[in-house]
């Protein structure tokens, strides 16, 4: 019996080497995709790691023999986990790769916006000081917070909102009760949308969640409210938020994800000037880029030894 095989296909930004020597090490046989398409790649491999593309029935007929897929994410969008189920395939994810790097670049955005950074960069970078200046700006302990999603991620952004906001709220349906973290205050998913002067999105992105920032939510925020998304593009209806900013029913806000990626020329929510967007770099740092680079090979190397990933999707 040969050695089993691994695939990876690419994984933008995260050099893989290490992982690859991991596996290499444990006894599999490392194949790298050059692009997406699976065409040519060994029917063989057991395990699939993977970046953005999508695993769907077409790739898991590919690879008749796959057991496991690892993404270098903690979403796991990308992935047909149904499919992968129905044909006995394991999915796993980095739950906590990047956990306090985008917890911190969604409260940075936030208080950016809010602060409007760029407005005044771009002031002086003008020629112009303090003179003529717009008093439009509000004090955040004034402000409300509120968190959409209480993962890891959305607890730790409300550990660091409490310090500067007046009133954290948070809403989850999912979280229990006695895992609900102290100084939040939980409500509602609308009325979290009615009530936040800042809201920030800390949810993966699934069929229930696709579009649940949509136009009717949008519009019962308060105005002048800002949003920030660095969880995934897709579940805000950008239209409608394009909309809010125009008219100032929004005041700002802070993307480091849109729907579609990378943006084409002149997307308007990247050059508006009410937002601060930035390329899907919320989880980078060099600690996190060690994780996303070892984290899918241990998840591998684990199933192969054990039969137990160490992060398997629910």
């Amino acid at each position: 019996m040969g050695a089993p095989v691994a695939v990876y296909r690419p994984v933008p930004g995260v050099d893989v080497d290490l992982g690859a020597r991991m596996l290499t090490d444990a006894g599999f046989q490392v194949h790298r995709l050059p692009t997406a398409s699976v065409d040519g790649a060994p029917r063989d491999a057991v395990a699939l790691l993977v970046g953005y593309d999508p695993v769907d029935a077409a790739v898991f007929d590919a690879f008749p023999k796959l057991r496991i897929v690892a993404t270098h994410s903690a979403g796991y969008d990308m992935v047909d986990v149904a499919e992968a189920r129905r044909r006995g395939v394991v999915v796993c994810n980095l739950p906590g790769g990047a956990t306090e790097e985008v917890a911190v670049h969604a409260f940075t955005m936030a208080l950016a916006v809010l602060r409007q950074l760029p407005r005044w960069h771009a002031y002086v970078r003008g020629g112009r000081w303090n003179e003529d200046m717009p008093h439009d700006m509000r004090r955040p302990s004034t402000l409300r917070c509120g968190v959409l999603g209480m993962g890891r991620i959305g607890r730790r952004f409300a550990s660091l909102a409490g310090v500067a906001f007046g009133e954290v709220l948070g809403a989850d349906p999912l979280l229990p009760d006695d895992a609900w973290p102290s100084g939040v205050a939980r409500v509602g998913v609308d009325d979290l949308f009615a009530r936040a002067d800042v809201l920030s999105l800390h949810l993966p992105l699934s069929a229930d969640s696709a579009g649940i920032v949509d136009a009717d939510r949008i519009a019962s925020m308060p105005t002048g409210a800002v949003l920030v998304n660095t969880s995934r593009g897709a579940l805000v209806d950008e239209r409608a938020l394009l909309a809010a900013l125009d008219s100032g029913h929004l005041a700002g806000a802070g993307l480091d994800v849109v729907a579609d990626e990378p943006p084409e020329p002149g997307h308007p929510l990247v050059n508006h000037e009410r937002t601060v967007v930035t390329p899907h770099v919320a989880y980078l740092s060099a600690q996190s880029l060690a994780d996303y680079a070892t984290w899918p090979a241990r998840n591998v190397i684990s199933w192969y030894r054990t039969r137990r990933a160490e992060s398997p999707v629910d």
